[in-house]
């Protein structure tokens, strides 16, 4: 059941060949997990999930948002889903906020994110960690999220690879262990934030807040930092080997 449903969100794009291996990599997961689900006796959120991932994208924003608050009460009551709601609404962030080369954006450096965009990362922000899968990774990588809201976030070793996140709030964020190699920090708020043993080499730290920041032995190598407020923040062990602090 469950791949017919993935199956029905996989259609609502066209699917990049780069994006393709990424998805192909989420089906096999929830194949694995798909024995387990089916032999479960909740009927009534697997008939929601379906529901759910078939209307996802595919009609307007209010609806998209009314989808996700329901994939999230899914995935709190139900934990078996838990993870495979986390799969899904990465993967909708991932194909309606592609990433975009700095030569083709606007001059708009901090757009407003859009609605549903910011509902799903939000969610994703503060599940139940405690309901991840070990040694399981959250992917966000090569997406464009200028501007959103991230506060507080937790996104402890996520995959942020090449995320454009010019301009985000990223107050008080759990970034530990995450992957911001080649993304865009630009004028990011990180006050506070936990980057300890972050890797942010080649990212564009330039007019970031980092105050009190938690660096210790993150990897900051040729990560530009032009600009970057870095009052009272930690960098004990970090590799800032390279590392551009001005043009």
């Amino acid at each position: 059941m469950l791949t017919v449903i993935i199956d029905a969100f996989h259609a609502m794009k066209n699917i990049s060949p780069t994006n393709n291996s990424q998805l192909s990599k989420t089906c096999l997961r929830i194949d694995v997990l798909q024995e387990k689900v089916n032999q479960t006796q909740h009927q009534l959120p697997k008939q929601r999930l379906r529901i759910a991932i078939e209307q996802l994208g595919n009609k307007t924003i209010e609806i998209s948002l009314a989808v996700i608050n329901d994939l999230e009460q899914i995935a709190h009551n139900h934990p078996q889903y838990h993870w495979i709601i986390m799969e899904i609404l990465t993967t909708f962030v991932r194909e309606n906020a592609l990433y975009m080369p700095q030569e083709e954006l606007t001059s708009n450096l901090r757009p407003k994110v859009r609605a549903d965009i910011q509902a799903a990362l939000t969610v994703i922000a503060r599940r139940d960690v405690n309901k991840d899968p070990e040694n399981e990774q959250l992917d966000l990588s090569h997406t464009d999220m200028r501007g959103a809201n991230l506060n507080r976030a937790n996104l402890k070793q996520t995959n942020l690879y090449q995320a454009n996140l010019a301009g985000a709030n990223l107050r008080e964020a759990n970034l530990a262990g995450a992957i911001l190699s080649a993304a865009n920090l630009e004028g990011a708020n990180l006050y506070l934030a936990n980057l300890e043993g972050t890797i942010l080499s080649a990212a564009n730290l330039s007019g970031a807040n980092l105050s009190g920041a938690n660096l210790h032995r993150a990897s900051l190598y040729l990560a530009g930092l032009h600009g970057a407020i870095l009052n009272d923040a930690t960098l004990d062990g970090a590799n800032l080997r390279e590392a551009k602090f001005s043009e």
